[in-house]
């Protein structure tokens, strides 16, 4: 999730889905975003399986070559609540002309001196989609992964994605279910017991079921393309995509033409 609190704060009269203590809690964090063992070894270590179905569904929906090394050049992608850059960076090794969203202004600091770092032309604003929207941007694929279930309002949110899409654009997703097994491995095991997370991080009563994500999309004027559940692979020391979806889960949505 990603930072910035008053500065964005409807400068375009838009509604704003920020939840400002989710904002404080991700800009607490903003220096750990790279380190593979501290608070984000989570998405560290699902990162290869949600960057593989991003992969794989823009170049289906698209229609692209998926034997080239950059298969996403000439697209216009947002990745939103980009936090350091995790997600950001190899979309943009994929060839993506890439814009990071992120209302925490010390997130959004650490990704920019990152990228740098790395040689990678990405740019970060720490603004939210709706100002983006508002401001008249419109990207050919757009990322939220792990955010949805941060934000205030949910259907608004969901609407300010959907209008950040070009007519014909794909929206990739991913987030936890609100199951009591997404109790167990979220809350209690990734916070409590093995303590990957700060306590608090997150709420589980904010987690979305797919059904209850896929109706919100579909007012929103989505179509769901496909749902994978993402599971732990003790084989490969990582995650892999499967039809469980009880804890966490990944879509993809597409804008009708």
């Amino acid at each position: 999730m990603a930072a910035t609190t008053k500065t964005n704060a409807r400068r375009s009269g838009s509604h704003s889905t920020v939840d400002a203590a989710e904002i404080g809690r991700f800009d607490a964090l903003a220096d750990r975003w790279w380190d593979a063992n501290g608070p984000m070894k989570p998405l560290h270590s699902m990162n290869p399986v949600r960057l593989g179905f991003i992969r794989e569904q823009v170049i289906s929906h698209f229609g692209l070559d998926r034997r080239i090394i950059a298969p996403l050049a000439g697209l216009a992608v947002a990745d939103v609540g980009c936090g350091g850059g995790l997600l950001s960076e190899p979309l943009a090794r994929m060839g993506g002309t890439v814009t990071g969203l992120d209302p925490a202004t010390q997130n959004i600091a650490v990704a920019k001196a990152h990228a740098v770092r790395m040689e990678l032309d990405i740019r970060y604003l720490p603004t939210t989609i709706e100002d983006i929207v508002a401001d008249g941007e419109r990207f050919d694929v757009v990322t939220a992964l792990e955010v949805v279930e941060h934000v205030a309002d949910v259907p608004a949110f969901l609407g300010a994605l959907s209008s950040a899409l070009k007519p014909g654009g794909l929206l990739v997703m991913s987030t936890l279910n609100r199951t009591l097994r997404s109790y167990a491995a979220a809350i209690i095991g990734a916070e409590y017991i093995m303590r990957w997370l700060p306590k608090g991080t997150h709420d589980w009563n904010k987690f979305i079921r797919p059904v209850e994500l896929e109706r919100g999309l579909n007012e929103a004027g989505l179509q769901v393309l496909e749902t994978r559940g993402m599971v732990p692979d003790p084989f490969r020391i990582g995650w892999r995509l499967a039809d469980d979806t009880a804890v966490n889960y990944i879509l993809a949505a597409a804008r009708a033409q």
